[in-house]
């Protein structure tokens, strides 16, 4: 026997989804499979098909929605973002209007440059290179941050800075603004047109672009930008962690990252680190690491400086990886307060 849903607010979006398709009617239901993917088709079919009994009072809460959904894309489109959240707040109060601009910003930003989920970074570097940075950015601000710093990477010393900055500064894009790198890019890519002003680019996400970069172009980024843009270039920093950071963490969770670290990486990481950071690192070890550590320092010479780079990255990548897990506690542009 078919399983009765008990709660709508346990329905995932598929089955959501396969509710309203059910409800409309097979014919209403056959005009929306026709702007449907192959891919989607299927999906749908399967939820449809496993779906089961829902209640009339839950159905209709689910069209409610839908219609809210609807609704919301509709005056965005007519009207943007600002437009949609005064006519929303109007007729549902600020706290569902938020909701809804939400998860409709979400949906039109994902369903932005859909071309960027099925290229690789040197096949949308080949397209790229010769866009103006502005162009650059609001394209690379609807890929994820690991194709951007691949694509940021391969680009020309001084296109590189001017893209960086034109991504940390940016904060909405006009539906305007899209048409025109629509049309422009028309025959390199297919695309799909978005009619909202959406939140894309900005510091935290060219932060996050920076943070998945290698170590030689990250320094030289940020050494070209504080020439210029100072301010820029600090606020972008303070939102990320680097290998020199290191002096802001506690020795707590200095010996946390040095436990896991490979020994090989924290010699060459500290052949090419100040002696402040050194210090720090033998201070957090055991007095026998710290020994054996200032031993293979001394026979290990002519070293490449890609791989002290590489080996502080991969450093970084580790005190990353363990702050995400709660292992340790590393600052982010003053704005984590600690409780000891």
């Amino acid at each position: 026997m078919p399983q009765t849903q008990t709660n709508p607010n346990a329905l995932t979006p598929e089955q959501k989804a396969a509710t309203v398709v059910v409800a409309l009617g097979a014919d209403k239901a056959s005009r929306i499979y026709k702007y449907l993917t192959s891919d989607e088709v299927e999906k749908l079919t399967l939820e449809v098909a496993k779906l089961g009994h829902v209640e009339a009072g839950r159905t209709e809460e689910v069209l409610d929605e839908f219609y809210k959904t609807c609704l919301t894309r509709k005056v965005v489109t007519d009207g943007g973002m600002e437009y949609a959240r005064t006519v929303l707040e109007k007729a549902y109060g600020e706290s569902t209007a938020r909701e809804l601009l939400q998860k409709v910003a979400k949906y039109l930003k994902n369903r932005s440059f859909e071309f960027l989920q099925k290229m690789d970074s040197k096949n949308l570097f080949a397209v790229l290179q010769y866009e103006r940075p502005q162009t650059i950015a609001m394209v690379l601000s609807y890929s994820d941050a690991q194709q951007a710093a691949e694509v940021i990477t391969e680009l020309p010393d001084e296109k590189r800075i001017k893209v960086v900055e034109a991504i940390a500064r940016m904060e909405s894009a006009s539906p305007e603004a899209i048409k025109i790198v629509e049309k422009q890019l028309r025959n390199k890519f297919n695309s799909i047109l978005t009619t909202d002003f959406t939140t894309i680019g900005g510091v935290d996400y060219i932060a996050d672009v920076m943070n998945n970069m290698d170590r030689s172009n990250e320094k030289y980024i940020f050494d070209e930008m504080s020439k210029t843009e100072p301010e820029l270039a600090d606020t972008i920093r303070k939102k990320m962690f680097v290998f020199e950071d290191i002096a802001t963490m506690d020795n707590r969770s200095i010996q946390r990252f040095i436990r896991e670290c490979d020994m090989k990486d924290i010699v060459y990481a500290l052949k090419g680190a100040d002696e402040s950071i050194a210090s720090l690192f033998y201070a957090n070890m055991s007095t026998r690491m710290a020994d054996t550590i200032r031993s293979d320092l001394e026979i290990t010479v002519n070293v490449r400086l890609r791989d002290v780079e590489e080996a502080q990255q991969r450093i970084v990548n580790l005190i990353r990886r363990l702050d995400e897990e709660g292992e340790l506690v590393i600052s982010k542009g003053g704005k984590d307060e600690i409780i000891v």
